[in-house]
């Protein structure tokens, strides 16, 4: 049987989408690429769209 895919609409921390056993596109590296350049960024993104998702992931 095949297992229903969970898709992380509105969910803000990191562990618990990992806890939960959701879909997640693993951009790491690329977040990685943006604080080694020690720069600010303005996240400009509509609302429920991953910001907060983004920063837990850094911690």
């Amino acid at each position: 049987m095949d297992q229903m895919i969970t898709y992380p609409i509105g969910e803000a921390s990191f562990r618990n989408l990992r806890a939960d056993g959701a879909v997640y596109v693993d951009k790491t590296a690329l977040i990685y690429q943006l604080v080694k350049q020690g720069r600010y960024y303005f996240l400009s993104r509509p609302r429920r769209f991953g910001k907060s998702l983004l920063v837990s992931t850094l911690e």
